[in-house]
């Protein structure tokens, strides 16, 4: 049982000013700045610990893709200056163990509620409060609900045929064994070639006997050049560590990389390959970042996608496995990944590349899996299938808004909100990094922060002027939907089949989730609402909100000019 709920009793009929969902670095945040504005909250969370993401995917190799230094939180001080990283790029355990240092540092864990799941959130449109139950049997009302679930919580194991009686283990990267798994001396199969597989992988091999890795569709990845942390470097941040973060805001993806303004086609083609090896000897996310109109101009979009290929080639022995792992689709399309050693691992004579996607897993036997009546046996599988992203989470929670309408019923075609923070229909409710926001296409930390701050000005405004309810406008809803698919059309990132759009999801409808307009002018939309009193909202009616009062943590965000 939980070490810190035990056998805890059901809380009923308890109510709160904010009941929030989910705990990991969002949901964290929440917490301290309701506390901060002298709000009670309530935070139910299905693990038994903080960190979200961070506490459930432990798989070999799991890795940050932000560097270290601009992946933490930027709301105290003191915490930026006390807290040291051991990595450039930090480790799923040591992401972990700061997700816990802040939970002691800001004692946040009496508020939260562990091991316990929100089964169904309620509108009261009588009290207008948020009647909320759990697992545990716990009902509770809120007079605001936050959702802060998580872009990628929502683990996706495909239902193949037969696999309910694989007697081996099947693990998901996603939801990996606390206690971990040795792999020493077996055969293992491993399904999918995303993210998670790509940083697993080389992991996986150092110890089994047999990898088989199962892929689909294969993928752009390009080397970390992870290194521990430079002193140097870390003192020179944290120097001036607010600058830092304040430059950092003013960049498409709300982090630091070296930038290239030019076209690729500006350069002749020695010149453009010589700069390409350059942005491949540094490594990481920035990659994408040596021209500027890559991910707008097909032609520039072919020159780094056939680079990339081409150090595919330079690295895989075998011809056949290094064209069945060279991406034939836009680069960038998907999420890139980033790699230690995942392209050199499949010249090890212990690894195989198995293609499935014009034959696909047949079914699951006892001891393994079937592919084109090709039998393979295994001690164990690993499933890298990613999670139904964005929206998973929040489609296992019934939640109910205005006259009886569900969440899931609404975004049944794809979903449906104004800047990513709420949906028509349901008031008084605000999803973190929800869909229609940067959120997976920025860093995430100030993505969360931002959104968190936005939340909690929004409360003293209503607060302030006695208002009760806060729901987008249906115009104001359309039309966003209208512009982030408006957005998302004019990036070749919309032309391929990825978890941005759901297609990893059968059934799914296919609509590009996140808004890909970037963090500079996303912010100036929200900023936009609080400078107009809201104007995009419907507020408890006609409502007049005063002037907002001023905080330290506003003026990051421009949330405190006067209307």
């Amino acid at each position: 049982m939980n070490r810190r709920d035990g056998n805890r009793q059901p809380e009923t009929d308890t109510a709160f000013d904010v009941i929030v969902i989910g705990s990991g670095f969002g949901g964290m945040y929440m917490l301290h700045r309701l506390r901060s504005l002298g709000m009670s909250a309530r935070v139910y969370e299905v693990a038994d610990d903080v960190g979200g993401t961070w506490y459930w995917n432990r798989y070999p190799g799991a890795r940050c893709d932000i560097e270290s230094m601009q992946y933490s939180y930027s709301f105290s001080e003191g915490l930026e200056q006390e807290w040291s990283w051991s990595e450039k790029y930090a480790s799923q355990p040591e992401i972990l163990d700061y997700a816990r240092h802040v939970a002691d540092r800001f004692d946040l864990r009496r508020d939260i509620r562990f091991q316990t799941r929100v089964t169904t959130a309620s509108f009261d449109e009588r009290d207008d409060r948020w009647v909320v139950e759990t697992d545990r049997g716990d009902r509770v009302t809120g007079r605001y609900l936050v959702s802060a679930v998580g872009c990628l919580s929502a683990a996706n194991l495909p239902a193949f045929a037969g696999m309910q009686d694989c007697q081996v283990p099947i693990l998901h990267t996603g939801r990996w064994p606390h206690e971990g798994f040795d792999f020493t001396g077996l055969r293992v199969g491993v399904i999918g070639t995303g993210s998670s597989a790509i940083q697993s992988i080389p992991v996986i091999a150092r110890d089994a006997e047999a990898v088989v890795v199962f892929q689909r569709t294969p993928n752009y990845a390009v080397p970390a050049r992870n290194a521990p942390m430079n002193p140097d470097y870390e003192r020179g941040i944290k120097a001036n560590y607010a600058d830092f973060r304040a430059l950092a805001r003013t960049r498409m993806p709300a982090f630091l990389f070296q930038y290239d303004k030019r076209s690729a086609l500006e350069l002749s083609p020695p010149e453009r390959e010589r700069h390409y090896e350059d942005y491949w000897r540094r490594g990481g996310l920035g990659f994408l970042g040596a021209f500027s109109d890559l991910l707008l101009n097909q032609e520039s979009n072919d020159s780094i996608a056939e680079f990339v290929r081409g150090k595919i080639r330079s690295v895989v022995k075998d011809p056949e496995v290094a064209q069945l792992l060279s991406p034939d689709n836009v680069f960038g399309c998907k999420r890139l990944c980033v790699d230690s050693g995942y392209y050199d691992t499949f010249n090890l004579p212990h690894v195989d590349l198995v293609d499935v996607s014009e034959t696909p897993i047949q079914y699951f036997t006892e001891t393994g899996l079937v592919v084109a009546d090709q039998r393979y046996d295994f001690d164990v599988i690993v499933c890298a299938t990613g999670f139904a992203a964005m929206t998973g989470s929040l489609d296992r929670i019934r939640i109910t808004g205005r006259k009886g309408m569900t969440l899931k019923d609404k975004w049944r075609s794809g979903p449906r909100t104004y800047l990513g923070l709420m949906s028509a229909g349901f008031p008084n409710f605000f999803t973190v990094t929800g869909p229609g926001s940067p959120s997976v296409l920025a860093n995430m930390m100030p993505a969360i922060e931002q959104h968190v701050d936005w939340i909690a000005h929004c409360f003293t405004r209503l607060d302030d002027a006695g208002a009760r309810t806060i729901e987008p406008l249906a115009v104001s809803e359309n039309a966003w939907i209208g512009h982030v698919n408006e957005v998302a059309n004019e990036s070749l990132r919309s032309t391929c089949s990825s978890w941005y759009v759901g297609a990893n999801i059968p059934g799914r409808p296919r609509v590009f989730m996140p808004y890909i307009g970037g963090f500079p002018a996303y912010l100036d939309r929200c900023n936009a609402e609080t400078e107009t009193s809201y104007a995009g909202f419907a507020i408890d009616g006609d409502t007049a909100l005063a002037p907002p009062r001023v905080y330290p943590w506003t003026t990051r965000w421009n949330l405190a000019t006067p209307t």
